[in-house]
């Protein structure tokens, strides 16, 4: 069973339509309650850090989820701001974030980006998978995802990216740390890829 946390943001259902062609049980989570059996988690989000903060830490749910991935090590998958709010902090606003794993989120220099349009970073890139990681499985250096942000998620252990990108610098685009993953590309947009990749997340 897959659960989805619905906390205002991210497309829930095009996670559950997904997870339905691939005959795997999803349920929505939208209070603490909901959270007690889960065995496996995916935190989407779209939009601003401290925005997806705020709708978390007020939905009733943050304290759950805590205990849930920190304390029974529960597998969460974070995709894209999801992914952004595992970080310690944010360049784009002031609110602390989720710390579960340690990193910053930081704002691409455009100075560096070789593009006439230069950010959000938006469309379609390919990532390297810099170690074997279940999430990455029957992936390679060729597999293409949808991206679309403006900041990325600099760790502070290296051992933390199981895969990059490059966007005017190489950054961390999917990261693991023992049962909490991210994503920086949105693979409930990513066709094929992506649908691999949420089914080895399913089969962890």
């Amino acid at each position: 069973m897959i659960t989805i946390i619905d906390y205002g943001l991210g497309n829930i259902n095009a996670f559950i339509n997904l997870y339905k062609r691939l005959n795997i049980k999803t349920m929505v989570a939208r209070t603490a309650e909901d959270l007690e059996d889960v065995t496996k988690i995916i935190l989407p989000g779209v939009g601003a850090f401290d925005y997806a903060m705020s709708q978390l830490n007020t939905s009733g749910m943050r304290d759950e989820l805590d205990k849930q991935v920190i304390a029974n090590k529960v597998p969460v998958l974070g995709i894209c701001v999801g992914m952004q709010i595992l970080a310690k902090s944010s360049d784009e606003g002031k609110l602390p974030g989720l710390g579960w794993i340690d990193g910053e989120v930081r704002l691409f220099d455009s100075n560096l980006i070789p593009y006439k349009t230069r950010l959000p970073h938006m469309g379609w890139n390919s990532i390297t998978p810099i170690k074997n990681n279940k999430l990455l499985e029957k992936l390679n250096g060729n597999s293409m995802f949808y991206f679309l942000h403006s900041y990325y998620f600099a760790c502070n252990n290296n051992d933390d990216i199981i895969a990059t990108t490059r966007y005017g610098v190489t950054y961390a685009s999917a990261i693991n740390n023992v049962n909490i993953f991210g994503t920086q590309f949105h693979p409930e947009k990513s066709h094929s890829n992506g649908i691999q990749l949420l089914q080895n997340f399913a089969s962890l």
